[in-house]
């Protein structure tokens, strides 16, 4: 078909790691991609319009990366083919064309860059492609200006944060104007507000240049924005078709341990709490799902309740555990370069509290963690954590048996043979017996998920949530009484997050202070005591989750957003006085609006006519 761009056909791939062949691999033991088949990518067949956007949906290690991997001509499927625009993949001739045709960004933008300037960084695709002054220049300009680094042009890559090197990899793509677009994860690491810009970005790149979109992605949100939604399981397509219809299906994508975006999942459980459904669409958009519970229900006022915090209670003041008192620091102090990073930073953290650092990609967020281990030497201020006073080297070394630290990249923890040596290093430096580091890495192992059988393999054949769960294994086979996470779920599918969060709030109900770093507001205030929100190196809030989302200015002013389940009810409050908004999951928004709302009477009837329906059919109503 001439509006075919992508036509995938019966593709199927296997690693060689994985097995030599499917006879071999249905000998061995389950593969590390969790597959019952040999196949990372297993007899796919999917066409993808001209111009169309579509978004991959699936749990690591689904082959979602690897199919974007064998539409761009990374690799060549073991069997099947992929045309692109009317060239073959597995014709030689035609691979760089194909390449140029469809621009990858990958999941680490580390692995993209390239050059010692922003701008060179940016440069080096469309000059590599023959592109000349001063289309050249204006590229680069165009697509520094498009993310918004256009201040940046001669800074150094090392000198942004993880978040602003996302945002250069998109632009070093978008400068070769290529006419497919293939985003992997490519915004995980961004603030809530750069990862909207960037999304209204691809969109309007999709509707003024017809590009082509294909979005591999664990945010349902970002999801909802495309035109059709693809899902993945064991290398196989399971679901397809647009965000309206896939999304309805919501107890389906929760057992395939997807999620969907809260304004669908809180309509939809509270209407199963008055056995109502919805029809398939209609819960689409806030906005749509907003109407179709108005249509539905009486709401009436009810008192007002407490706050609802599923969060530890508020613990003392005085046992400071980690004390940072009027830290700033600057990099490069001294050069015309010099760029400051923090100022006049101060905060305590009790022992056992879950505190949370929240602010926009570039806020300091990373740089006032590696304040806490002694990476970065203090210049101003000062920081005494448990007994130790980091001013000093001897305590700044014996701290370190008792703080932990996850950096915002695993891949970059990660160096031994084995993953089973990864996660034993930490405890063989410590000094621990080989009995205790067995226990502690199979325990270790377990909770956040490491499979028994990647436990021999390479982490470096690991799909980067994978490498994720290895690298937090190796940081808790050490039972560190501070543990510090720098984005620890990003990357991760939507059950891996739960399991990893939900396994720090055990951590931290059992005593061990918890720092997490995050931009995901919905994370962050359910699971936090207190919340410090940093812009543009400085404080800008501290308390607990309602405390801090009650200054809607001040999160918009900080370039972040509400949390999701808040800002899905309070398109309610008018309507119900004394609704407390401030639940941040579902189960609680679900609980708080049910204590507002009766059935009115048309749905009432449609209730008993599901129910009649569901009775002659010798089933349950839905």
């Amino acid at each position: 078909m001439p509006d075919t761009f992508i036509d995938i056909q019966e593709v199927c791939f296997a690693y060689p790691a994985a097995a030599d062949t499917p006879e071999a691999a249905a000998q061995s033991e389950q593969s590390f991609y969790e597959a019952e088949s040999a196949y990372a990518v297993d007899h796919i067949s999917l066409s993808i319009k001209r111009g169309e956007h579509l978004a991959i949906l699936g749990r690591n290690g689904s082959g979602k990366s690897t199919l974007a991997r064998l539409i761009n001509g990374l690799e060549l499927p073991t069997s099947g083919a992929v045309w692109v625009d009317g060239k073959s993949t597995a014709a030689e001739q035609d691979i760089w064309e194909i390449r140029r045709s469809c621009g990858m960004i990958f999941q680490n933008p580390d692995n993209q860059i390239v050059a010692t300037t922003v701008e060179e960084d940016v440069a080096f695709g469309p000059e590599n492609l023959g592109v000349k002054q001063p289309k050249l220049g204006q590229a680069v300009s165009q697509a520094l200006a498009y993310v918004g680094l256009s201040d940046y042009a001669h800074a150094a890559p090392s000198e942004l944060s993880g978040g602003q090197k996302q945002k250069l990899a998109i632009a070093g793509i978008l400068a070769m104007q290529p006419a497919c677009l293939i985003m992997d994860e490519a915004t995980s690491m961004l603030d809530p507000l750069s990862r909207q810009t960037i999304m209204q970005l691809v969109r309007r790149l999709q509707q003024e240049r017809g590009l082509t979109i294909i979005n591999i992605t664990h945010d349902m949100n970002e999801a909802v924005q495309a035109d059709r939604v693809a899902v993945m399981q064991q290398g196989r397509l399971l679901m397809e078709g647009s965000p309206a219809q896939v999304f309805h299906q919501v107890e389906t994508l929760r057992r395939l341990g997807l999620d969907v975006p809260v304004h669908t999942a809180i309509p939809f459980y509270l209407g199963q709490r008055f056995d109502l459904g919805f029809s398939s669409g209609s819960l689409a958009t806030p906005e749509a799902a907003e109407q179709q519970l108005k249509q539905a229900f009486q709401f009436q006022a009810q008192p007002q309740t407490a706050a609802v915090s599923p969060a530890q209670p508020a613990r003392a003041r005085a046992l400071d555990q980690i004390k940072v008192e009027d830290i700033s620091y600057v990099y490069q102090a001294g050069l015309p370069t010099a760029k400051r990073a923090l100022e006049h930073i101060s905060f305590t953290v009790s022992p056992g509290e879950f505190f949370g650092v929240m602010g926009h990609s570039g806020s300091g967020k990373s740089t006032l963690i590696q304040h806490l281990n002694g990476l970065l030497r203090l210049q101003s201020g000062a920081v005494h954590i448990l007994d130790y006073n980091l001013r000093q080297v001897k305590d700044i070394r014996q701290l370190r048996q008792h703080i932990q630290l996850l950096f915002q990249y695993p891949e970059h923890q990660l160096f031994a043979e084995t993953v089973w040596d990864d996660i034993a290093f930490g405890p063989r430096r410590m000094g621990f017996s080989e009995t205790v580091i067995t226990e502690n890495v199979k325990a270790a192992a377990r909770v956040v998920g490491v499979d028994q059988s990647w436990l021999q393999r390479s982490p470096f054949e690991l799909s980067g949530g994978e490498k994720r769960r290895v690298a937090l294994a190796g940081i808790l086979a050490m039972k560190p009484e501070i543990l510090v996470l720098d984005e620890p779920a990003a990357g991760l599918d939507p059950a891996g997050r739960e399991e990893i969060l939900n396994y720090m709030r055990i951590l931290s109900k059992a005593g061990t202070t918890i720092v997490l770093v995050s931009h995901n507001m919905d994370d962050l205030a359910r699971l936090c005591d207190r919340i410090l929100v940093l812009d543009h190196g400085q404080r800008l809030l501290l308390g607990t989750p309602a405390e801090i989302f009650a200054h809607q200015e001040l999160i918009a002013a900080g370039k972040l957003t509400l949390p999701a389940c808040k800002a899905f009810l309070q398109r309610f409050q008018a309507d119900c006085p004394g609704l407390n908004a401030d639940c941040f999951s579902v189960d609680a928004a679900v609980a708080e609006l049910e204590r507002f709302v009766t059935l009115k009477p048309a749905a009432r009837a449609r209730v008993r006519q599901q129910q009649e329906l569901q009775e002659r059919r010798g089933g349950t109503a839905l």
